[in-house]
């Protein structure tokens, strides 16, 4: 898949998917943003290894359950780049207590860091690629978007609003964008990286392959999602399984 010559916006792109994706995309010609909320040194990690691919990137630090700082992210990429083809939009993670019966201010923070970043995000592209009129967006959800979970309740809830917006967008972007979601089971990625071993013993026991889904697994979707190969699929989401 050749992406010379795109502009690539992915959101939380210092680690794990979102680390894996933007390489990935730099290997294959892409200019290449990523976005950080604390993680400088893994955002300065991923912008040195892209730039030893010989192509341009730009590192962005930013909390995007801020509206204005979602626009300030967008508008930097434009202003440097000069143009916005594919937004990845990654950011966000399991906040620890969110169950149930949980705290409400938890369940609140869950929906901001999970939905409302990629809603204010997707605004301020959304405007860019109406006015190019082109642009691919290819969101991060969960299979628990699709089925619940009562152990992390409004992350569930959070990742079920992704893939609607997500096929709001679709809609919006006809006939010359696309907006299509990834909804993954446990990834080796940010919270289970750091996990009690007890608790991730457990959730491979669950498993029916006994591992979890690789990073380089859903990078590799979703550079298809935005290739060319894929300009006909739209508003569609792929559940990904062990």
């Amino acid at each position: 898949m050749d992406f010379k010559d795109k502009t690539v916006l992915i959101t939380g792109g210092s680690s794990g998917i979102g680390k894996t994706t933007a390489l990935l995309f730099a290997q294959n010609g892409a200019d290449v943003v990523i976005t950080f909320k604390k993680n400088e040194a893994g955002a300065k990690e991923t912008t040195n290894e892209m730039e030893k691919l010989g192509v341009k990137t730009l590192a962005i630090q930013a909390d995007l359950v801020f509206d204005d700082q979602a626009k300030d992210m967008v508008e930097k990429t434009v202003g440097k780049f000069g143009k916005l083809d594919i937004v990845v939009n990654n950011a966000g993670g399991y906040i620890e207590g969110d169950e149930w019966n949980g705290n409400v201010d938890i369940w609140t923070e869950s929906i901001k860091q999970n939905l409302v970043s990629v809603m204010s995000v997707s605004k301020y592209a959304a405007e860019i690629f109406l006015k190019q009129k082109s642009g691919v967006f290819i969101n991060i959800a969960s299979r628990h978007g699709v089925d619940g979970q009562y152990d992390s309740i409004s992350y569930a809830a959070s990742k079920s609003g992704v893939i609607n917006v997500t096929q709001a967008y679709a809609k919006l972007l006809i006939p010359f964008g696309r907006a299509n979601v990834i909804s993954p089971s446990t990834v080796w990625a940010g919270y289970w990286l750091t996990a009690p071993k007890e608790e991730i013993d457990e959730k491979l026991a669950q498993k029916k392959n006994h591992q979890f889904i690789k990073s380089e697994t859903i990078a590799q979707k979703v550079l298809f999602l935005a290739s060319d190969e894929a300009k006909d699929i739209n508003g569609e989401n792929f559940v990904i399984l062990e």
